[in-house]
């Protein structure tokens, strides 16, 4: 009896002994390693250095942020304005991040911009984290590296849009839902679609492109039953769905007089926000959403600038976070300057054309509606079809490595069988395909979308390269039949495309890139064809300096927002960018954006109003709301063209003394763009209203465009 107490014990013993090894293993397996380390202090200067001299950053989202530090209601519906007059068009999620650090460090463009900056350097740690357990180290410094030097990822993460937080949301899921399949726990995988439904109050319907993925893998990964899977997927889609409504169901039982109106809506409702403009819209590029932005109800032409120059309406943004930061007058890859006729104000657009959403069909709006595109092709995104991530427009963001990793797909499911059950890798490997494919194809065809949308294509993209590469050494080096060619035949097909990447950008950068990664890539892949007999080491060495170079021209892509500045607020990268340049600076005065003597006359003349002055559009007002923190109203929302305001409602805040300026279009110089009930709104404030004498507000010298300077604006002031 005494013997079999002691064998027991010593069975526990040998256990005990066996999992503190294991753990140990485990341990150094995630050790200190010198060469992540590298990538990260990489995807950290990328992301941060000299973000400190960024300003305002994208002005209509810095304003918001302004706004909402005032109070608690501002705070939960991510008010534009301080006095709650309208929202932001997107959720609040991702502001309130931006909001806390703006609360800690003071409202700054750096401030704005860092949580972005931040989450760009957390997506390439969980890329890391997320490959290393079924593919490796090799595959995980590979899949990092590739993370941190995708351009698009870099551009977007050094400005105030929200897409970087919201990639990186959806790789903290990710991490969830890879544990719940490890652990075979269901309370990681609701976690998981949770964490989806946060993405969802960032960005909306953007954040449900990896739902596939993520249904996918839970079904060919969980064990159990099909009855059981159901079940279990059923509660965690509920639960995604329950997180994804919760902040627009409180917002929707808050009558909306007591709340401000739903910016980018056309009916003040959330749903319809979600389900429109940030939903349909961006798929048929604004065709036929009934009466709202994007319509081709009313057709107007933009207004003639000084010079008597007009813009293309191609070339107009479209949303919130869609406003170029000068009027770009060439798409990427070609090779025609910006138009330098328009001088810049803060937000780097004319005031009379800053923020305007128009295009050949747009809403009846003080600013203009929403551009209706042409198939999508309207904003530098090229045209729709199956290789539209190819064309020039597009090729350059996040498309480098994509030949590659269609060889590495192959690779890495060339041995799935009926017969045989699915390895990890597989299934991971099916788990990135399915967030890449869907993705792919809805840029492809899609008519509403900039740029800076293809950071989802990021992570998988990365993760495919960087376990692809190693699973085809792998065949390569053991001499794999057919399946040995991949490694070269995925070099030399990359390296073709990357040369097509860059032809149309010889003149900027010169042809040296061109023949230096031409002739290294395609040297490399030929010699690892004709190789047959070349040592181990050697061959390796070769392979991975190969993908080395493959790197480079992304790089020097990722590179390009530090060397030429940023476009706040349509992000992109590449040599097109040179020219734009940094910001004039934050403080008041020439160059800040702000029309000084016109915000010292309203100062001076405030009489208790509750707002400073009323205007047309949001990009005109966020400067003057950053600079004083007071109520700016912004009648028609972002670009004018929200159905906010009626001449009743406006008629109630004048009697109740809330408004008394208005700096608002001349008759003479928005000709055409008036309709409905905006034009009706701007006939009333002129007809009861007495113009402010130009030279009470305006200087004498004018050096740039401020709001309300030299765009055929001017300054009202109620009779009476």
């Amino acid at each position: 009896m005494q013997s079999a107490k002691h064998a027991g014990r010593g069975v526990v013993a040998v256990r005990k002994k066996r999992l503190r090894k294991k753990r140990l293993r485990k341990n150094r397996s995630w050790g200190f390693d010198p060469v992540f380390t590298g990538i990260v202090l990489l995807s950290a200067f990328l992301n941060i250095f000299n973000i400190w001299k960024d300003q305002y950053a994208n002005a209509y989202y810095t304003a918001a942020v302004t706004s909402m530090l005032q109070n608690w209601r501002n705070f939960l519906f991510a008010s534009f304005d301080p006095a709650g007059y309208i929202t932001v068009d997107k959720p609040p999620a991702a502001f309130w991040v931006q909001a806390a650090f703006a609360y800690v460090f003071g409202v700054h463009g750096w401030s704005v911009i860092l949580p972005q900056a931040l989450a760009g350097v957390g997506s390439v740690l969980l890329v890391y984290v997320l490959v290393k357990p079924a593919f490796g180290k090799t595959a995980a410094r590979l899949a990092s590296l590739v993370m941190a030097s995708t351009p698009i990822a870099v551009a977007v993460s050094r400005t105030n849009n929200i897409d970087s937080l919201l990639v990186f949301t959806l790789l903290i899921a990710t991490w969830m839902l890879f544990r719940a399949v490890r652990s075979q726990k269901f309370l990681w995988l609701l976690g998981a679609f949770a964490m989806i439904g946060a993405g969802f109050n960032m960005k909306m319907f953007q954040a449900y492109m990896v739902v596939p993925a993520f249904c996918l893998l839970y079904l060919i990964a969980y064990e159990g039953g099909w009855k059981k899977k159901l079940a279990v997927l059923a509660a965690a889609t509920a639960v995604m769905v329950v997180v994804s409504g919760a902040w627009a169901t409180v917002v929707e039982v808050i009558p909306p007089e007591n709340r401000p109106y739903i910016g980018g809506s056309r009916t003040n409702s959330v749903l319809e926000l979600a389900v429109g403009y940030n939903g349909i819209m961006r798929l048929t590029g604004m065709h036929g959403w009934g009466a709202g932005p994007g319509s081709a109800q009313d057709r107007r032409q933009m207004p003639a600038q000084d010079e008597g120059a007009r813009p293309d309406p191609r070339q107009m943004p479209q949303g919130g976070e869609n406003v170029p930061d000068r009027l770009q007058g060439q798409q990427e890859g070609s090779n025609a300057p910006a138009p330098a006729q328009m001088p810049p104000d803060k937000s780097g657009l004319p005031g009379a054309v800053q923020g305007s959403r128009t295009g050949q069909g747009s809403a009846p709006g003080f600013g203009g509606g929403r551009p209706q595109g042409r198939g999508g092709g309207a904003f530098g995104t090229g045209q729709p079809g199956p290789l539209r991530l190819f064309q020039s427009e597009l090729s350059g963001q996040t498309s480098w490595l994509l030949p590659f990793v269609g060889f590495a797909c192959t690779g890495l499911l060339a041995g799935v069988s009926r017969k045989r059950p699915l390895t990890a890798k597989q299934k991971e490997t099916l788990f990135w395909l399915a967030w890449l494919v869907p993705a792919m194809a809805f840029f492809s065809v899609a008519g509403f979308f900039h740029h800076y949308y293809l950071i989802m294509l990021a992570p998988p993209v990365a993760a495919l390269a960087g376990a692809g590469w190693v699973e085809l050494w792998s065949q390569y080096r053991d001499r794999d039949g057919w399946k040995m060619l991949l490694l070269p035949a995925g070099l030399l097909a990359t390296t073709a495309f990357e040369l097509y990447v860059l032809q149309p950008y010889q003149r900027q950068i010169g042809i040296s890139w061109s023949i230096c990664i031409g002739a290294a890539g395609a040297g490399l892949a030929l010699v690892l064809f004709i190789a047959a007999t070349i040592k181990q080491k050697p061959a390796f060495v070769l392979a991975l300096a190969a993908m080395l170079v493959l790197l480079a021209a992304p790089l020097y892509w990722a590179c390009t927002p530090l060397l030429y500045g940023v476009n706040y607020t349509m992000p992109q990268a590449g040599p097109v960018q040179q020219g734009f340049g940094q910001r004039p600076g934050i403080g008041r005065g020439p160059g800040s954006g702000v029309n000084e003597k016109l915000l010292e006359y309203l100062e001076k003349n405030n009489t208790g109003e509750k707002y400073l002055f009323a205007t047309t559009d949001a990009n005109t007002a966020a400067p003057y709301i950053i600079e004083t923190g007071k109520a700016v109203m912004a009648m028609g929302g972002f670009s004018g063209s929200d159905p906010v305001l009626t001449v009743e409602k406006l008629k109630q805040m004048v009697a109740n003394k809330e408004v008394k300026y208005f700096l608002i279009p001349s008759v003479s110089g928005f000709v055409g763009r008036e309709g409905g009930a905006a034009g009706e709104v701007l006939e009333w404030i002129r007809a009861n209203s007495t113009e402010v004498p130009r030279e009470e507000w305006q200087p004498n010298v004018i050096q740039s465009v401020p709001g309300g300077m030299r765009d055929g604006r001017t300054l009202y002031k109620i009779k009476g």
